[in-house]
């Protein structure tokens, strides 16, 4: 039997009607190795099996993030003030493992955070370079607070902020929200990234209070995520504590308030809580809304090389922090890593 033209026309446009899903991934730390102060920082290889394992999780989204924490530089420049170099944290990535990035599949970075000018002006404007070259997105200096790309389709908006000298201000709310609402005309979806928050394992809860670290103020985490869903936000991804820390669906967005460490070779504790983390791939549709997400857990071994997790750690520690700090939120985390909100 011939359909008619009338029957063909409504079914087409039913199909026409089905919103498209967008996907995008979230990682937090990533310090690829630092030849500073020593070349003994470095990984072997220039670095290719440092996430070689998860490629295939991370090349499986439309868009995938993560931090940037340290300059891209090989050599020379002004180093921060420190008491002494080997007490020293200051990252120094040869621009050829930078090039591990694009390779995992990443898409935008922040390089709004602590370590992005651990070398001067020099190693900044040189990260901007090699990234630049790399072809990957990235935003989250007063300079360049924000940035704007299309990909299949899809315009997004990123913006990143942090409360460090030269980066986009987390304690400044009101700019913050001006920044987001100035992204919303212009975007589809828009992604916010945060580097806030006290460090280290006793500091795995949101307080929603102002948390201050060694008298730094690096912001109330929970009212910035809040305030810019509210201006139009639509996936926020926190970093900075270190540490895994509870997720949130907000006014039917996606808020993770902190990533943990992904991969961040040679000079970061990775010890118990501070080894393992998660990867989360956030499920939208095209305007925003949240559908669900999928968490891989994560560790790292030896010095920092990534590799799942078989035991789910991040996943428990999710459910757990999750639970303990929003008591009254929907949000359920399966034992496999599926994350819903009712």
């Amino acid at each position: 039997m011939k359909l008619s033209w009338t029957l063909l026309l409504s079914f087409f446009l039913a199909t026409q009607a089905i919103a498209k899903e967008v996907s995008i991934i979230g990682v937090g730390d990533i310090m690829l190795g630092s030849n500073f102060p020593s070349a003994s920082y470095l990984p072997p290889n220039n670095g290719k099996e440092l996430m070689q394992s998860v490629y295939p999780i991370l090349q499986d989204a439309d868009v995938t993030f993560g931090n940037l924490e340290g300059s891209i530089l090989d050599s020379g420049a002004t180093i921060k003030n420190c008491k002494s170099s080997n007490a020293c944290y200051a990252f120094r990535m040869p621009e050829k493992i930078a090039n591990n990035l694009v390779d995992a599949g990443f898409d935008v970075m922040s390089i709004a955070n602590n370590h992005i000018r651990d070398f001067g002006n020099t190693g900044l404007k040189n990260t901007q370079k090699v990234l630049n070259e790399l072809g990957l997105h990235y935003a989250g200096l007063t300079s360049k607070p924000s940035t704007i790309f299309t990909k299949d389709g899809i315009t997004y908006g990123f913006a990143a902020f942090a409360p460090n000298v030269g980066t986009q201000n987390i304690n400044d709310i009101p700019m913050a929200k001006k920044i987001i609402s100035n992204l919303a005309k212009k975007t589809d979806i828009i992604i916010v990234s945060f580097h806030g928050g006290a460090e280290g394992s006793k500091y795995q809860h949101v307080t929603r209070k102002t948390e201050k670290y060694y008298g730094e103020n690096r912001g109330n985490v929970y009212q910035f995520a809040h305030a810019v869903i509210d201006a139009g936000a639509d996936v926020v991804f926190g970093h900075g504590p270190h540490v895994t820390r509870a997720v949130e669906v907000y006014k039917n967005r996606f808020i993770a308030y902190s990533l943990g460490n992904f991969c961040t070779y040679g000079r970061f504790n990775l010890r118990g809580v501070n080894g393992v983390a998660p990867i989360i791939k956030v499920n939208m549709t095209e305007t925003g809304e949240f559908i669900n997400a999928k968490v891989t857990p994560i560790k790292q071994i030896g010095r920092g090389v990534v590799k799942i997790d078989k035991t789910k750690r991040a996943i428990q520690l999710l459910r757990q922090l999750t639970k303990a700090d929003f008591p009254k939120s929907t949000v359920t985390i399966d034992s496999n890593g599926l994350l819903t909100a009712q």
